[in-house]
């Protein structure tokens, strides 16, 4: 499904509250860029923040001014600590997946803010400044239904949300028209009501504004003036004092209409806490300078009542129910691999993580970006993440509750480290209110541990500043080994070695929350989430690949080939093909290499489609052929490494790997010569003919199922009619025996003068039967099909002719019908040149075995095709034919049985048109197979729908029902064209919707591309009618109206009289 446009950005910028994560984030920015989730030319900036303590209006305001000395900005982001996340709530992931996402990735909340600012609010706005916060987690349907008409100034988006919620955050309060009135921060509960809509919810501050370009010229005006200078870097730089601004409460506030200008001196932001009168001097001064550029600026409000809004606290229980599912059967399970999941929880969750053996995790609890391997056992309430193997031990033998346990990267004086933190789940992150830690009060916890407050805090610190926060809890520095998170979890049993843990940690270097956050490495962080996502990537390739599940692995391969990183994915596959037992597990490893190896290419290098025999790549083919896979593999591996330098070689060697899949795909069709089998009959004496003539045939529903690999790995359905074009049965092969022990081959017209002779006198001249191209391919591929001909033989082919059959050959094949004509000339016609052929060296074949030769000869040719068309013009009338999805590959048909009279019906309104464009499937074959190895979910779906479809038409013939089987021809166009894009030239489609007001439904015959169109009239007999209405419209090319009738007959074989060698 393709990703609606969305806004085109001009530049997004994402404000940075540490400098060292400046960097960071801009690498990001540029990987999301990559991932098509933002516009190729969109400038992206990470910006520091000019001071820790400028607010989020001075961040914006900032950012503004950064934004305007590289063009025109057009958005902005801004996040500060918190304690679930190292890298701030931008960066939290959550339990989502996006399937239509073209690249693999965890989802962030910075994605989901990204993908709604871009699809679902920027769509429709005026150019100007978006500003979205990234500290709330937000939910806007597909069409917010937000009208610019008349805009100007400054517009808040505003979310619903309950009066119990609003108590502790901010609301609005609009007039009719939507024009800001006011903004109440934790108001009164009657504030709080004077806001309230209809259905009694509110408009909450929901972290997400839009300014007009006069609007955003406004504001950037004052970050010249001093005091608001000091919000931005060039005030800084200048030695100014810095001040706190916030962008709903200081910037909008002053546009709000009722907000008269004293009260708003006054009034301080309610990010700013309490500060001395010197504080509010100085941001009365801001305050004044804001009202005077911005007061005249209209502020209006949209508000999306189907939306949702939720701030993300320091609260670890909201937290939890943020990234949990209530209520929910089972766990929710993204991006990881897990061994063991009924051993997961109802409504917990796991994002991007490798859990190997017993892992427990109990209802409501969440991990993330863990490699454990158990036994383990967390129990409800809890937040894991950021724990490898190493620290698996330390959790054996132990039952969490309630507790938060995280692992981080740090970088003490430059030196990387491993340090670990343990909180409880009721534990409060603020300064203000009575302090507990690990769910209990500090006198409990210091009772229990022996840990003394002198051990948390300095003598002098105030005993209001004693509070998680500032406690030296955490060790950072042993003197004698490396942390884990027993220094840690030691806690929660202290008796248990006699005290020895409790000196550990006091032996450690220790930091509190706040010292520790300067020290976390957030690259290091980033880069160990990236690195464990591909490590379970890749246990999820090798699983899909050899549970031969239906889901794609392109987003993936995109995803390691962006990153960096296609060489372990590469190594996977590779081990994957090598150690496959099924030659379809092989075949789609080796499809995935050649994906990895063209989107390495990045779209240069020429198209996907092309030729595959270069000599280099010889002897790893020869392998395969010979039914090594692994040594076939490995030596694959070995010619790769030569054709990585350049995007035309990656191409090259991506076709050869598609060469050698084609190579395992002709191994697994070979299985259907399982199913051919030859009676002995008396020998017709030399020169008389054989002659074989059959239909030609019409698809009405399933191809593109028996396709190998769809036919055996799918399975396959597809209804077929043989029909006489014209009242002849268009295609035909005559063979005999000669004196000359030679093959003689004649293509052509049945008039043996205007025929293309070839006359075959050595082994040699057969060895260009693999080359579809080559003349008599066909004709040559039969001998050795049929088994005459041993190319191989250490005899000369004389000397096999004469000692098997006393002589030679002559074979003679012919069609009625255009090149690329759709209506399964090749493979009938390889059909009808075996059958004469076997009858004319002694053998009597079957039909059903027929249909299975047919498959051997085309993999022997290298076509590759299916087994439809044989199905279809080899047994006569209406039938379906199905294989099953398993090996050896064996085709079933069933004859439809329809009502009497319905045969005859038909035929008075079954047309083919021929459009006068010739088709080649080899690039639309190539193109398909490519997709269905790819598992893209819309061919998948497809797929699947082709054989459903098949069974629904069978039964509308069986009921005789013209219009319904109009219905499938029409849905069974449409599913072709989804199955292979560009198969429905423009021409063509001119005269379906010139023919469509006259037929119940038409297709193109075939793959498509061109060749006969079939069409099922509404009234009888209408090849008159239809081409006088053909006629009457200009520029449809070389076209004809032909006759159709289903033909009763299929393959017939008659034995003429003898005649002289000619």
């Amino acid at each position: 499904m393709e990703q609606p446009k969305g806004v085109d950005w001009t530049v997004i910028i994402l404000t940075c509250q540490y400098k060292d994560s400046v960097q960071v984030f801009q690498r990001e920015l540029e990987l999301r860029q990559k991932r098509e989730q933002i516009p190729p030319r969109t400038l992206l900036l990470a910006v520091e923040d000019p001071e820790t303590r400028v607010g989020s209006g001075g961040a914006t305001l900032n950012a503004l001014l950064v934004a305007a000395e590289h063009l025109s900005a057009r958005a902005g982001f801004t996040g500060r600590d918190f304690p679930f996340d190292d890298c701030g709530r931008a960066f939290t992931c959550l339990p989502v997946e996006n399937p239509q996402a073209p690249v693999e990735a965890v989802v962030c909340n910075l994605d989901c803010l990204l993908d709604i600012m871009s699809h679902r609010l920027g769509p429709g706005s005026p150019p100007g400044v978006w500003v979205c916060s990234t500290d709330m987690l937000l939910s806007v349907p597909p069409n917010p239904g937000i009208s610019w008409d008349g805009f100007r100034g400054a517009r808040v988006i505003a979310l619903p949300g309950s009066t119990v919620y609003a108590q502790n955050h901010g609301v609005y309060l609009t007039d009719s028209q939507g024009f800001v009135l006011d903004i109440y921060y934790q108001g009164t509960e009657a504030e709080i009501q004077r806001c309230a809509r209809p259905d009694g919810r509110v408009p909450l501050v929901s972290g997400v504004a839009f300014f007009s370009v006069e609007t955003a010229e406004h504001l950037l005006a004052t970050h010249v003036s001093p005091p608001l200078d000091a919000c931005t870097y060039m005030g800084l730089d200048s030695g100014a004092r810095p001040v706190q601004l916030s962008l709903f409460f200081d910037i909008l506030l002053c546009m709000a209409r009722n907000v008269n200008r004293e009260d708003f001196l006054e009034g301080r932001p309610p990010e700013m806490g309490q500060g001395g009168a010197d504080v509010a001097g100085y941001l009365q001064g801001a305050r004044a300078k804001l009202w005077r550029e911005l007061r005249d600026q209209p502020l209006t409000m949209a508000y999306v009542p189907d939306g949702s809004y939720s701030y993300m606290t320091n609260s670890a229980s909201e937290f939890l129910r943020s990234l949990t599912f209530p209520g929910a059967p089972r766990a929710h399970i993204v991006h990881s691999q897990v061994e063991e999941l009924q051993l997961l929880g109802a409504g917990s969750s796991v994002v991007s993580c490798l859990l190997e053996g017993p892992v427990q995790l109990g209802p409501g609890s969440v991990l993330q970006h863990c490699h454990l391997r158990g036994p383990i056992q967390i129990g409800a309430g809890c937040f894991v993440s950021g724990l490898d193997m190493a620290q698996s031990e330390a959790l054996h033998g132990l039952e969490l509750h309630d507790l938060v346990l995280r692992g981080h990267h740090v970088r003490l004086h430059g030196t990387p480290s491993r340090a670990f933190t343990l909180v409880g789940r009721l534990d409060s992150w603020e300064r203000q209110r009575t302090g507990t830690y690990l769910n209990m009060s500090w006198s409990e916890f210091f009772q229990k541990t022996g840990i003394q407050d002198w051990d948390l805090w300095d003598p002098d610190t105030p005993p209001a500043e004693r509070c998680l926060l500032s406690a030296r809890l955490f060790p950072v520095l042993h003197p004698s080994r490396a942390l884990g998170p027993r220094d840690m979890l030691w806690m929660l049993d202290p008796l248990e070695n006699g005290g020895e843990a409790l000196r550990a940690w006091r032996a450690s270097w220790r930091l509190s929350w706040e010292q520790l956050q300067p020290c976390l490495d957030r690259a290091a962080t980033l880069a160990s989430r990236r690195d464990l996502f591909f490590r379970q990537a890749l246990r999820k390739a090798r699983h899909v690949l050899e549970a031969r599940q239906d889901l794609s692995l392109r987003p993936l391969i995109q995803a390691a080939v962006h990153e960096g990183c296609p060489g372990p994915l590469l190594a996977t596959l590779d081990q994957v093909a090598a150690d496959a037992g099924d030659p379809g597990v092989a075949a789609r490893a080796l499809a995935c290499v050649a994906d990895v190896l063209g989107c390495m290419a990045e779209g240069q290098g020429g198209l996907r489609s092309g030729p595959a025999a270069n000599p280099e790549w010889m002897r790893p083919f020869s392998y395969l052929e010979c039914g090594d896979l692994a040594g076939g593999v490995e030596a694959l591996a070995q010619e790769r490494d030569k054709w990585l330098s350049r995007p035309a070689l990656l191409v090259r060697a991506a076709r050869h790997y598609e060469g050698a899949g084609q190579i395992l795909i002709r191994q697994a069709v070979m299985s259907a010569q399982h199913f051919v089998s030859t009676e002995p009959v008396e020998l017709p004496a030399p020169g008389q003919w054989v002659v074989a003539e059959c239909p030609a045939r019409v698809d009405f529903s399933g191809g593109w199922s028996d396709t190998p690999p769809l036919a055996y790995e799918l399975g396959g359905a597809v209804l077929g009619l043989a029909v006489r074009v014209d009242g002849r049965r268009p295609i035909g092969a005559r063979a005999r025996r000669i004196l000359e022990p030679e093959l003689w081959l004649a293509l052509g017209p049945q008039q043996d003068q205007m025929a293309m002779k070839i006359v075959c006198r050595s082994l040699d001249d057969l060895q260009d039967y693999c080359q579809p191209h080559a003349p008599g391919a066909l004709l040559k591929v039969a001998f050795i099909c049929a088994g005459i001909v041993d190319v191989r033989s250490k005899l000369s082919l004389s000397e096999q002719l004469l000692r098997t059959f006393g002589g030679g050959f002559e074979l003679h094949t012919w069609s009625e019908l255009p090149h690329g004509s759709g209506l399964g000339t090749s493979s009938i016609l390889a059909g009808a040149a075996l059958a004469a052929l076997q009858r004319a060296a002694g053998r009597a074949v079957g039909t059903e075995a027929l249909i299975h030769a047919v498959l051997h000869l085309e993999q022997l040719l290298t076509t590759g095709g299916g087994w439809q068309d044989q199905v279809g013009g080899l047994i006569p009338g209406i039938k379906v034919g199905r294989s099953r999805a398993q090996l050896p590959l064996k085709v079933e048909v069933e004859e439809i049985t329809v009502p009497e009279g319905f045969v005859q019906k038909l035929n008075d309104h079954l047309l083919l048109v021929y459009t006068g464009k010739t088709r080649l499937a080899r690039n639309l074959l190539q193109d398909v197979l490519r997709s269905w190895y790819a598992r893209l979910p819309a061919v998948v779906q497809n797929a699947h729908s082709l054989v459903r479809q098949t069974e629904k038409c069978a039964e509308a013939f069986r009921q005789g029902s013209l219009p319904l089987l109009g219905q499938c021809l029409t849905s069974y166009w449409e599913q072709k064209k989804l199955m292979a894009p560009g198969c429905e030239p423009l021409a063509v489609r001119r005269m379906m919707d010139i023919l469509a007001p006259h037929v119940h439904g038409q297709s193109l015959a075939g793959a498509g591309g061109g060749g006969f169109l079939y069409l099922l009239t509404k009234e009888p007999q209408q090849k008159a009618a239809l081409e006088a209405v053909l006629a009457k419209t200009e520029g449809l090319g070389n076209y004809s109206v032909h006759l159709v009738e289903v033909d009763t007959q299929g393959l017939s074989l008659q034995l003429l009289k003898s005649e002289t060698s000619t």
